[in-house]
């Protein structure tokens, strides 16, 4: 038996839109202390990892360890028939282990609803994602991040981050114009309510695919604030705080290769 009740439906709904267009299928690893997600979108480019902490529900019950293999097309289309402040509770029992079960009702207990969802059988393999020191650490506003990254998409596919003692610039550069954005922010990672902060202990500069960036800012309904973690030549860190601490949602996005450097 596996049960876990949140509080608002809208909380879930939040995190599958974040998801649901990077990776279509995925595995939700149930244990006794939290759920999990790790899944790869279709170009083996990007990598999501999500952690929803047991702290996170009203109620939370596994008596063993399951993976829920889950079309996340689905899971939208359950979700979309609940209001944003139902309770929503997900099921899954021994004795019908083909199905999950979505249940809302209002705060009112006035109306319930449930939805019923095949499972689908999908490899649950967890990528060990290595611990890394990283030269730059940004943390800023979720709605200045997701702002940045459209403006950067007017004019390019590529945004370039580039991270020194002085400031943090994104810039993008087409057939058409560039942009450049740059900030001069507080060094102070401790001032929550500055636009940006930042920590760098090396500049780097690292370039990455836009359409990546404006799927990760879907996330910025989670949190108030996004960091970025950043090193020459291994993915940025793109992560998003749920509730404080309990849990997150990462995203993992190589960068782009410079194919004249290549070639020199």
């Amino acid at each position: 038996m596996f049960e876990a009740q949140l509080e608002k439906a809208s909380t879930l709904k939040k995190i599958i839109d974040a998801v649901k267009d990077l990776v279509t299928d995925a595995p939700f690893d149930c244990s006794e202390n939290a759920i999990c997600l790790q899944a790869m979108d279709a170009s083996h480019v990007a990598l999501v990892s999500l952690k929803l902490s047991i702290d996170l529900f009203e109620a939370y019950r596994c008596d063993r360890t399951v993976s829920l293999g889950l079309n996340l097309t689905n899971v939208s289309k359950a979700l979309k028939c609940a209001n944003n402040d139902d309770v929503c509770i997900l099921r899954f029992t021994d004795h019908d282990q083909d199905n999950v079960t979505f249940a809302f009702h209002d705060v009112a207990k006035t109306k319930t609803q449930e939805i019923t969802i095949k499972l689908m059988d999908i490899d649950s393999e967890q990528l060990g994602i290595p611990d890394q020191k990283y030269a730059a650490t940004i943390e800023m506003s979720s709605a200045e991040f997701a702002k940045t990254c459209r403006d950067i998409s007017q004019f390019t596919d590529s945004v370039t981050i580039a991270a020194v003692k002085g400031g943090v610039t994104f810039s993008g550069k087409g057939d058409t114009g560039s942009n450049v954005v740059t900030y001069n922010g507080e060094t102070d990672a401790e001032n929550s309510d500055a636009l940006i902060t930042f920590e760098i202990n090396e500049n780097v500069t690292s370039t990455f695919s836009i359409k990546y960036m404006l799927m990760f800012a879907k996330a910025s309904g989670l949190s108030d604030r996004v960091r970025l973690s950043l090193s020459e030549g291994v993915p940025v860190v793109v992560e998003f705080k749920i509730n404080e601490d309990s849990g997150f949602l990462r995203y993992y996005l190589a960068p782009k290769i410079d194919e004249d450097a290549d070639m020199d």
